[in-house]
């Protein structure tokens, strides 16, 4: 049984859609089709969100490991993390069943469910999110051990995210938040589906396993050589072969990607332009 639910917005405090749907249900009460189940609603950092900022000092959803868990915390984020894990944990030992964290993304990556293992549950979730949202992707980052992503969503028993684009940093689209809305209640019928053990057979479903992110080309000095192509703009989850551009160099010349075939995701999103970030990849599977 998954009773004991926790909905969270505002873990980056410029992405719109999940700040506004804890805040609808807050104001106006979780939808009534699901008032069986005992759903807490929060916002995970205020401070981030009055600024409209993705985070004050440092990523909140990176400070959600073991070891940082246990750190004397050297910044806001690490000081909400350890507060978060008193009130959603502790991790490793919460009384949550279930966290969905609610983020958005510049990138073109559409209505998106991010989970962390593919263990007879979340299959069964992939399966019933594609069933009811054909335009949906799944994307598996189960690289590592559930426990030892520095996530948000990792404090209760099970996590996973609802990542949701493009939409710009501040800024609220009423299709994204449409597509947020949409996701957020067929997650939460389908658990109650699962608590009656009665989730209905359904084929298996293409998903994404992530691989690693590729940075963008750097001079010596750590400045930019070039920027996404246009041909990969805008291509998130599409089919990227040997050959096919990826970069456009400001010097004229094309790069062209080397290796098997991937699916590009977080294409030129916006939050990680400091880290070089240009895009992530993920090989296609079956869930």
């Amino acid at each position: 049984m998954l009773q004991k639910i926790a909905i969270v917005g505002g873990t980056h405090g410029n992405e719109m859609s999940g700040i506004q749907l804890v805040s609808n249900w807050i104001r106006h009460g979780i939808p009534g089709a699901f008032s069986d189940l005992d759903i807490d609603c929060l916002f995970a950092n205020t401070a981030a969100m009055d600024a409209n900022v993705r985070f004050l000092e440092e990523d909140l959803n990176r400070q959600f490991t073991p070891q940082k868990l246990s750190a004397s915390p050297t910044c806001l984020e690490a000081r909400l993390a350890q507060q978060l894990n008193e009130t959603l944990g502790p991790k490793g030992k919460s009384d949550f069943d279930l966290v969905i964290d609610i983020h958005n993304t510049t990138s073109s990556m559409g209505a998106t469910l991010i989970i962390l293992e593919a263990d007879e549950f979340h299959v069964q979730l992939a399966r019933y999110v594609k069933h009811h949202m054909p335009e949906a992707n799944v994307l598996v980052e189960d690289e590592k051990q559930p426990q030892e992503h520095p996530y948000l969503c990792t404090l209760g028993k099970r996590g996973l995210m609802i990542e949701v684009g493009a939409q710009p940093q501040g800024l609220l689209r009423a299709d994204v938040y449409s597509l947020t809305e949409k996701m957020a209640e067929v997650i939460l019928a389908f658990v109650q589906l699962y608590n009656q053990q009665a989730v209905p057979a359904l084929p298996s479903c293409d998903a994404f396993r992530f691989i690693e992110n590729i940075q963008y080309p750097l001079d010596t000095e750590g400045h930019r050589l070039a920027m996404i192509h246009p041909q990969l703009q805008d291509r998130d989850f599409a089919e990227l072969d040997q050959g096919m551009p990826i970069f456009q160099h400001f010097d004229g010349s094309t790069e062209v990607w080397h290796g098997d075939t991937v699916y590009p995701h977080f294409i030129n999103e916006a939050a990680y332009h400091k880290l070089h970030v240009a895009f992530a990849t993920a090989v296609k599977t079956q869930l």
